[in-house]
């Protein structure tokens, strides 16, 4: 982990400024309740709204880098909101937990390009008074994908998420040999997994090929709204059918009590419920109210 090493390196002033965004309620009361998790070595700091390590005495590198870069901090977290706000639906999904939590939200940072540029995020929500007392019952949220050169993503950030099911579920292998008593028992489960998600893989990013990278939506022709949305359509049903393979696995593992395990099977499941959201929602939903409302050019 080296997200505090890295970031020490990013002047703000070079990054691109953030256009102003109108938020709802819930974007704007989690950004003022936003805690960051970044790494340094083998320790993952837990840093508060105001700057400050709440999980453990920083190292004087920790302190340099929050007193030099508290900027920096302030413009990844409206970043992040941005982000959230335009293209996941992971607050939104979740909403009821966060203001049961009082919209404390973390987020995890895992550097994914070496030079402190591309990070994956994770999101948790966690009771503010039990925060640091009992920090293992965070509530899993969901995770996104940030280039902080460049905030606006090809296909609304659709073939992140593709890209990431296919990393997670051989992650998930990984952690399968090491927590299951039996992992041979489940051969089947895994095997009908692994081809829906090659296939949904495969076929996702074919379809993504064949569309516009950043689709203008005020200059497409109504054939080509319904062609485009026709074809996000199809992700989501590969991608429900993936979910609902991996919907049955969790249960089964639940039933047997595969506790060490079945956690990493329901984080999985959340990224595709949260993906599938996102498609039905800000991708098909905005492209179906194109459709409904549009006007026909008369020459």
């Amino acid at each position: 982990m080296n997200e505090i090493e890295e970031l020490m390196k990013v002047e703000v002033n070079n990054l691109p400024p953030l256009q102003p965004m109108l938020y709802d309620d819930l974007h704007q009361n989690v950004l003022k309740n936003l805690h960051l998790e970044l790494g340094s070595g083998p320790v993952l700091y837990l840093i508060s709204p105001s700057c400050s390590v709440l999980n453990t005495v920083p190292t004087e590198p920790v302190i340099d880098f929050l007193n030099k870069k508290e900027n920096l901090l302030n413009y990844l977290k409206e970043y992040i909101i941005q982000n959230l706000a335009l293209y996941t639906v992971i607050l939104e999904m979740s909403s009821y937990f966060i203001e049961q939590n009082n919209y404390l939200v973390l987020v995890r940072f895992r550097e994914k390009s070496g030079d402190g540029r591309k990070f994956e995020l994770k999101f948790y929500t966690h009771e503010p008074k039990e925060l640091l007392n009992n920090y293992k019952d965070k509530i899993y949220i969901g995770r996104d994908f940030i280039d902080l050169f460049n905030f606006k993503r090809k296909y609304w950030g659709v073939k992140d998420f593709i890209i990431s099911i296919k990393e997670q579920y051989d992650r998930l292998l990984d952690k399968a040999e090491a927590r299951i008593k039996n992992p041979l028992e489940y051969s089947s489960f895994f095997q009908e997994i692994k081809e829906s998600v090659n296939e949904a893989y495969n076929e996702s990013l074919l379809i993504l090929q064949s569309l516009p990278p950043y689709p203008e939506l005020d200059r497409l022709s109504g054939k080509e709204l319904v062609d485009i949305n026709s074809q996000f359509r199809e992700i989501t049903h590969f991608l429900v059918e993936l979910r609902d393979e991996v919907d049955e696995f969790e249960n089964l593992l639940r039933f047997m009590k595969e506790v060490d395990f079945v956690r990493y099977v329901t984080k999985f499941k959340k990224d595709l419920t949260n993906l599938i959201s996102f498609l039905n929602i800000k991708v098909n939903g905005v492209l179906g109210y194109r459709i409904s409302t549009y006007r026909f050019r008369h020459s």
